[in-house]
């Protein structure tokens, strides 16, 4: 199948070189959403234009750049107001998208759970109830292609009562896969089993950390966003403590708030997470940028107040000898790729977890050595010795088994008045 292809604008309010980072960015998510370059235009400006975004001499000047290209259409930048998308499409007779656009599409395109899916069509929906005016015609003009996969070209593109009545139907569905998901966060509670959620810019190599510490078989390609569902899995650390690794949706800069809403309730995993691992694509020129854009994005979550293991991966590849993050209680060097680096990463999060714990000496009775096994696979022993009373064991546990292991010793007889 022939690509379709674009040419990318985007207006300059400051930084150039900013702006042309944003635009190879952006170029990187239409290869991913199965589209191609084929010219870009910038135009130094205070603001947008209110009608067509870009200049009217400037609009002239890209109708001719698209007639000698042969470009299928205009991807902005920013994300387009109903008015500027209708406006530009109607003087340059093809198609106009944004963004915005090519994220949800690309999204779309890789969600593969039920639940993926439906959050990936709400933030579509809402999306298309607020750009009704101008997106029906950018996406009519060509049958298929970017910006219309998910729900499609239907009647509910002209139609603000279904598709308000339509979102309200898939945030009653997310609601009740929440409330299974609170289930399961529980049973993580009663198991003790500290959670270690793993975040960072989309493509720092998040899923091939997973693959590498855990065997996860998680896709990961050379391409943004190419996972979006989470997965979790378990990880056996230093002295024998397990550790559930969850991976995140990758974020990046002007990520659509329709998907951040849509996928509040999967980021917030990270809420309820023990530990935060931040991975930084390291060979990145764009690097702390993207880590001020991942900072950002955790705290309009209320993501806060958490332990943050900041892991430099792909660090073979890195050019920028200063690699630090002042944010982080720790920071690690690694490849996932070629595995170097991963036990240092993995003795800090033991160090970083065991910080968390509470360290008790118990007399476990014989009649409950299923207790004692739940010690050894959450906590840290230090000692273990087995006596005429039971199993005696010092350990690092998390509160949570702290608290069983009190409930279950004898009450003290009263002291006689």
């Amino acid at each position: 199948m022939e690509k379709e292809r674009f040419i990318l604008i985007s207006i300059v309010t400051g930084d150039e070189e900013k702006t042309m980072a944003s635009l190879d960015e952006l170029a990187g998510l239409l290869d991913t959403a199965g589209g191609e370059e084929c010219g870009r235009m910038i135009q130094r400006l205070p603001h947008p234009d209110v009608r067509t975004y870009l200049g009217s001499g400037k609009v002239e000047e890209l109708a001719l750049e698209a007639a000698i290209t042969g470009a299928d259409g205009i991807v902005c930048d920013d994300e387009l107001s109903p008015a500027q998308m209708q406006a530009l499409s109607h003087e340059l007779g093809l198609k106009v998208i944004d963004r915005t656009v090519v994220i949800l599409d690309i999204f779309a395109a890789h969600a593969t759970t039920k639940e993926g899916k439906i959050q990936v069509e709400l933030a579509q929906l809402k999306y298309r109830l607020s750009h009704l005016a101008g997106l029906g015609k950018a996406l009519s003009r060509q049958g298929g292609g970017i910006g219309t996969r998910g729900p499609g070209e239907t009647k509910l593109e002209t139609d603000r009562r279904a598709i308000r009545r339509r979102c309200g139907q898939l945030s009653h569905r997310i609601k009740e896969m929440e409330a299974v998901r609170q289930t399961g966060r529980k049973k993580r509670l009663r198991n003790a089993a500290p959670v270690a959620a793993i975040v960072g810019y989309t493509n720092a190599g998040k899923s091939t950390l997973l693959n590498a510490l855990t065997g996860a078989g998680v896709l990961a390609e050379d391409k943004l966003f190419a996972t979006l569902d989470p997965t979790t899995r378990a990880l056996s650390l230093p002295e024998g403590m397990q550790v559930l690794l969850t991976d995140t949706v990758g974020f990046i800069h002007k990520l659509p708030h329709q998907l951040i809403e849509a996928f509040q309730s999967t980021l917030e995993e990270a809420q309820y997470a023990d530990v935060i691992l931040h991975v930084i694509d390291a060979s990145d020129k764009d690097w702390e940028m993207h880590k001020k854009v991942v900072y950002e994005t955790l705290a309009l979550l209320g993501i806060s107040g958490k332990p943050v293991i900041t892991v430099f991966n792909k660090t073979d590849l890195a050019t920028d000898e200063i690699l630090r993050d002042h944010n982080a209680d720790k920071t690690v060097m690694i490849s996932a790729k070629t595995g170097e680096g991963l036990d240092r990463l993995t003795l800090a999060l033991s160090e970083v977890i065991k910080e968390k714990q509470v360290l008790l000496k118990m007399v476990i009775p014989y009649s409950n050595t299923a207790f004692a096994s739940r010690v050894r696979q959450m906590g840290q022993v230090l000692k273990e010795e087995y006596t005429e009373d039971g199993i005696c064991l010092e350990a690092y546990v998390p509160p949570a088994l702290a608290g069983e292991y009190e409930a279950m010793l004898p009450t003290p007889p009263a002291a006689d008045s």
